[in-house]
Parts: structure tokens; C-alpha cells; sequence
């Protein structure tokens, strides 16, 4: 595309923000309906603004990638900013929004739960569509699993941080605090990955009330139990197919599978389990397709059987020299000529929470890293306020951005739709829109 049809394609987006807005209104348009009814925990005789204006005012931080509340507080004292947002709020307007002290000590007192039930219709509404069909493996929903460190540094924020010794019993031993969280995203192909859960990695009340010695520090194995409760309880009757790294390639993770119905895609390093590449190694005989895959069915782990796949991917670089790396899955699917393609497919999308999730997040459209508070609960409600805008706006990258062919580098997709709230008055009629006309299932 030469310089000149670059600059008309982005011509076509007059207003950032508003082509945003039709994209909520397009596939999930109970957005604000769903803030309104929030069970709000503050008293009602003294709040200055409604719950939906909380919530929203949060909303468009996140949209706008603002990292952190003192920013949104400077970001947001603009007349015309403050109009446009109560606007698309569909609220009357007030001379402020709300000030981040004020968010803050809201989101301190509100129950995760809340914003939770939001995270599981959004994913059910997407799931209803047919529009995302196609992204199923073997007619099952792709559930990707990994856990990222937040906030770290050498203050301990809350009780609930963990702790890191570094040096520890040297002369120059120090100690490093950190939150983590353990995040589940439902695939639906074309880069999209959607929230369903999120279960923070953090010391629990039992291990606050007692000695270091006698409790351990909670850990994301630990996490994945409370995770798989947490997904089998929103969702009994989604077929399911697990993706998840070489971490979980143990008993109780592919039990805790096998006992909740789901399939499981786990990378596998052979020095993870070493047993399983022995035994594989041991056969006299391996399925293969070509040069590429290779596998075979029904090998020992432990009191459990794994099926066992192996995938050569080669590039060649732009040196022109050939890169060769390897893969290798455990898989409760049993392989055959007709699936293992697909299996792979599914195995090497799991890097889906790691681009599209976590780096995006980190570095191009905000900074989940980032304290927003130093409340447990209210950091809790932040990230997942991030989670539900961010996949907004994935929404919008794509069946806007990309669909009109309008070229964005990452870095600017946000600040951009920052830029664009104070612009000219947008007209209610400018940012409504019909459903999006796929069938619904």
C-alpha cells in the first residue's frame, strides 16, 4: 500500500473513540446496563455519582491506556472530555468525573465477584455467536492458562504480596515483593483472546496469621486447583480443551482435568517428566506425517496414560539460513493422521495469553504492572476492569482497524483513543449501532 492510500485508509477514522464505541455497542452492548446494576456498596445518601459512572469512568481509563489513577485524574479535567464521557455513559452530565481518591475507595469496597459476572457474560455472549466457530479444536472451546507477575519492587504493599529473598544468608541479602495472577483466556481465532477468569497468586489469611515456617507461600500450581473450580463453576457444560505450558505437566493438573470433563494441549519439556520421554523413547515404532510430526498414543505417566506428540516447525530466517526448532505436547486426545495437525495448531496457540494478553497489556496499551492502589481488593477490580476493556478494544482492532485496513503500530492504538475524547462533540446517533448481524447460536 503506497504513502497516499495509507493516509486515506486513515482518513476513514474521523473519530477513534466513537468507531470504538460501535464496536461495544456492536457485540456487547450491555456494557453500561451490565455497570448500572452492579451491587454498589456504598451508602446511598452519600455518593456523588452513580455506580455506571464509576465503573465507566474506569472503563475508559483502561480503553484510553492510562496507567495509572493520579494520570486519569489529570487526563480527565477537560470540559469537553468530561461532556463526551458522561455522553457515552448515557448518564447527565456533572461539571467532574469522578476523582481517582473517589474511584479508589470505590473499588476498595467492591466485591470482585461483581465485576466477575460481567468477565463470564461477556464470554458467554461471544461464545453464543457463530462468528467464532471457527476458532473451536475439534469442536471444543480453547482455553488458554499462565500466570504473569504484577506490581514488584522493594515495598510490600498489602499483606497478600508475596516475597522473594534474593542472596539469601550474604552480606547483601534482600528481600523483593510482588503480586501475580493466574489468568484463563478463551480463544476465538484471529489474535482474540477473551478474559474468562482470573485467579490471583497471593498469601492467603492463613498464611498471614501464621509463621513463615510453618506455611508456604501460595504458588501457581496451588492456584490452578482454585482456577479449575472457579471455571467448571461458571461454565459446567462448555466442552473445553485445556492449553497450558510445561508447568502443568503434572498428575494432579491432568486429573483435575480428566475429573471436570475437559480435554488438555500441555507443552511438554522433557525435563519436566522425564519418565514420559523414556517411555516414548522405548518404542520400537512412532506414527509420523511427513518430516514434521510425530507421535504416538497411550504412554505411561505415573497411574495415568498421556498421548505423546512431537513438531519440527522450520523457517528460514532473513539470512536465509534455516532455523529449526521443536515442540512437543501431552495430550488426553488420542492423535491420528486426521487430527494431529490440528493438535499442534491448538498446542502453538497457547503463546495467544502471552502476546495478545499479557504483552499487550504490559507494554502497548497500558501498564497492568502498575499499582493502581495499594488495597488488595481494589487492585483485584482493577485488573479485572483492564481485562473487559481490553478485549474491546482487541474487538476493535480487528473488526475495525484491521477490517478497513487501517495500519496502527501497537504503541499508538491507545494513546490515540485518548487523544480522540476530547475531539469535537460526538452526537448520540454517532455512536449507536444494530447488533452485529451474525446468527446467534
Amino acid at each position: 500500500m503506497s504513502r497516499k492510500q495509507e493516509r486515506a485508509k486513515k482518513k476513514l477514522e474521523k473519530n477513534p473513540i466513537a468507531e470504538c464505541n460501535k464496536i461495544q455497542n456492536k457485540y456487547y452492548p450491555e456494557l453500561f446496563a451490565k455497570f448500572a446494576d452492579v451491587n454498589d456498596p456504598r451508602n446511598q445518601s452519600y455518593i456523588d455519582y452513580p455506580v455506571r459512572v464509576m465503573l465507566g469512568t474506569m472503563y475508559y481509563k483502561c480503553i484510553g491506556g492510562i496507567s495509572s489513577i493520579q494520570e486519569m485524574t489529570r487526563k480527565f479535567n477537560d470540559d469537553e472530555v468530561v461532556e463526551n464521557l458522561y455522553l457515552f455513559m448515557g448518564e447527565t452530565k456533572k461539571e467532574y468525573l469522578p476523582h481517582g481518591v473517589t474511584e479508589n475507595e470505590f473499588l476498595a469496597r467492591l466485591n470482585p465477584v461483581e465485576l466477575e459476572k460481567m468477565q463470564k457474560d461477556i464470554a458467554y455472549s461471544m461464545i453464543r455467536r457463530k462468528t467464532f466457530d471457527g476458532a473451536r479444536v475439534l469442536k471444543k472451546w480453547q482455553i488458554i492458562i499462565d500466570a504473569t507477575e504484577l506490581d514488584e519492587g522493594y515495598q510490600k504493599k498489602n499483606e497478600y504480596y508475596l516475597s522473594r529473598c534474593y542472596n539469601r544468608g550474604e552480606a547483601d541479602e534482600f528481600t523483593r515483593y510482588h503480586r501475580s495472577v493466574l489468568e484463563v483466556k478463551l480463544y476465538l481465532g484471529n489474535n482474540l483472546v477473551c478474559s474468562i477468569a482470573s485467579e490471583p497468586i497471593q498469601n492467603s489469611e492463613e498464611y498471614i496469621n501464621q509463621s513463615e515456617e510453618k506455611v508456604k507461600q501460595d504458588c501457581e500450581s496451588k492456584a490452578f486447583i482454585r482456577l479449575a473450580e472457579k471455571i467448571k463453576k461458571r461454565f459446567p457444560r462448555l466442552p473445553v480443551v485445556i492449553t497450558a505450558d510445561g508447568l502443568y505437566v503434572s498428575q494432579k493438573v491432568i486429573q483435575t482435568c480428566t475429573d471436570n470433563g475437559w480435554d488438555y494441549i500441555v507443552r511438554y519439556k522433557e525435563g519436566s517428566a522425564s519418565s514420559i520421554a523414556k517411555e516414548y523413547q522405548s518404542l520400537p515404532e512412532k506414527e509420523k506425517i511427513g518430516s514434521e510430526i510425530e507421535y504416538q498414543n497411550q504412554i505411561i505417566f505415573q497411574s495415568l496414560d498421556v498421548n505423546l506428540i512431537y513438531y519440527t516447525e522450520k523457517k528460514i530466517k532473513s539470512d536465509e539460513k534455516e532455523q529449526i526448532t521443536e515442540f512437543a505436547w501431552i495430550t488426553n486426545i488420542t492423535i491420528t493422521k486426521s487430527n494431529a495437525r490440528k493438535i499442534v495448531s491448538a498446542g502453538r496457540s497457547r503463546w495467544k495469553i502471552e502476546n495478545q494478553g499479557f504483552n499487550r497489556q504490559k507494554h502497548w496499551q497500558g501498564n497492568i504492572e502498575h499499582a493502581c492502589s495499594w488495597n488488595e481488593q481494589a487492585q483485584k477490580n482493577h485488573y479485572l476492569m483492564e481485562q473487559i476493556a481490553d478485549f474491546i478494544k482487541q474487538l476493535y482492532e480487528y473488526y475495525y482497524l484491521e477490517k478497513n485496513e487501517i495500519k496502527k503500530l501497537q504503541k499508538n492504538i491507545s494513546p490515540e483513543l485518548l487523544a480522540s475524547f476530547g475531539r469535537q462533540l460526538t452526537k448520540p446517533e454517532d455512536i449507536k449501532a444494530e447488533l452485529h448481524s451474525a446468527v446467534l447460536n
